[in-house]
């Protein structure tokens, strides 16, 4: 019988060590077309938020039925990944999302978040699918502060699913 890799980890996995891709091409081009777009979003972030999802339900009493009352689904959503970065010279972000507003080409990315442990060993990751930069906010300025300046943006998307990861 193969052990499970897993249980080499018995503690709880730490949330400080990330890695966030973005992939170049557009979600909805082919392979050559894609490749032809510029790549937006190249960056370390020091924050990822927003990695969920949602199942509305509807409550419906049967009649007869008096121990319960019956939970029916409705509608799944997906929550607006956030990601967060000190504010370089680069503009990549802000294109990425400029690029939503203007053109209907290179406006969707698909991407992926991976956890790791202390050593740096991928533990977990999920990818998400046709995301959208739905929301950018620049840095706040403060005479009064010595702090960084942030900047973050909120992808919109079309579905999350966790991965295997095979480097265990």
């Amino acid at each position: 019988m193969t052990p499970n890799p897993l249980s080499v980890f018995t503690d709880p996995l730490t949330s400080y060590r990330f890695v966030v891709t973005l992939n170049a091409g557009d979600a909805y081009l082919k392979p050559p077309q894609a490749a032809l777009l510029k790549f937006y979003a190249t960056a370390g972030f020091q924050e990822v938020k927003g990695l969920g999802a949602d199942l509305e339900v509807t409550t419906y009493a049967e009649g007869g039925v008096n121990d319960h009352v019956h939970q029916l689904p409705v509608r799944h959503s997906w929550t607006r990944i956030s990601l967060r970065r000190g504010l370089t010279l680069g503009s990549g972000l802000w294109e990425w999302y400029e690029a939503g507003l203007t053109q209907s080409l290179g406006a969707r990315r698909d991407g992926a978040i991976i956890l790791m442990s202390p050593a740096g060993i991928p533990v977990a990751a999920w990818e998400f699918f046709g995301g959208i930069a739905a929301k950018w906010t620049g840095p706040e300025f403060n005479a009064m502060q010595n702090a960084v300046a942030i900047e973050s943006i909120e992808i919109a998307h079309d579905g999350v699913r966790q991965v295997t990861v095979l480097s265990l």
